[in-house]
């Protein structure tokens, strides 16, 4: 049996590119030079293996501290599902701005809205494609079109979902990255990759 030499080659500079991103993250965690501030804003170096984000990330920190923030993000994404696709690109969206979504109640009323097992399944089910209501019991395993309905009703009023064609519903089309992003930001809280900070407390 012949081997699949390139096959191997790949694997051997995946396995490379490994080594070299964790050879990076000793030496930026050993690193005993303080970061430069900018503001209130200290800047951490290189956390990511790409250059192109390093430079985005230096400069969403650059405009933080210079306009006293108290952070911004960048974020980008493509969603294609069903036939249809939502691509989106957010460029230095202050947190404070995001903070405030706590404080004027925003951010309880949406997640109010989307807290449910059954409602979680019906947007999932319609990211995929449009669907029928009839369609929605059979895919989420609802026991009937009430259910659905009771549950697509709080959807339907946060202008999360709409009735595309008659008794079709979709997700709306600029409520997409809302969601995705909100998953990210859930997958977030479990995975730590490429993430740096100095939140613990100071000695």
């Amino acid at each position: 049996m012949s081997k699949d030499y390139g096959v191997e080659i790949e694997e051997i500079k995946k396995q490379l590119e490994e080594l070299q991103q964790l050879v990076s993250s000793v030496m930026i965690g050993s690193s005993k030079e303080p970061n430069e501030k900018v503001g209130d804003i200290e800047k951490m170096q290189k956390m990511h293996p790409n250059e192109h984000v390093n430079a985005i990330m230096n400069e969403i920190q650059d405009a933080a501290g210079t306009n006293g923030q108290t952070g911004a993000i960048t974020y980008m994404g493509v969603f294609a599902s069903g036939g249809r696709q939502s691509n989106w690109v957010k460029h230095r969206v202050n947190t404070d701005d995001l903070l405030k979504l706590i404080a004027d109640n925003v951010a309880e009323k949406v997640l109010a809205c989307l807290g449910n097992a059954d409602r979680l399944k019906i947007l999932l089910a319609l990211l995929k494609k449009p669907m029928s209501v009839a369609e929605l019991v059979t895919e989420c395993e609802l026991n009937s079109t009430g259910q659905a309905y009771h549950h697509m009703k709080p959807l339907l009023a946060a202008d999360l979902i709409a009735e595309e064609t008659k008794g079709i519903y979709i997700v709306k089309p600029y409520r997409v990255q809302g969601i995705i992003m909100l998953l990210a930001g859930i997958c977030d809280m479990y995975d730590e990759t490429y993430a740096k900070s100095n939140w613990e407390a100071e000695e």
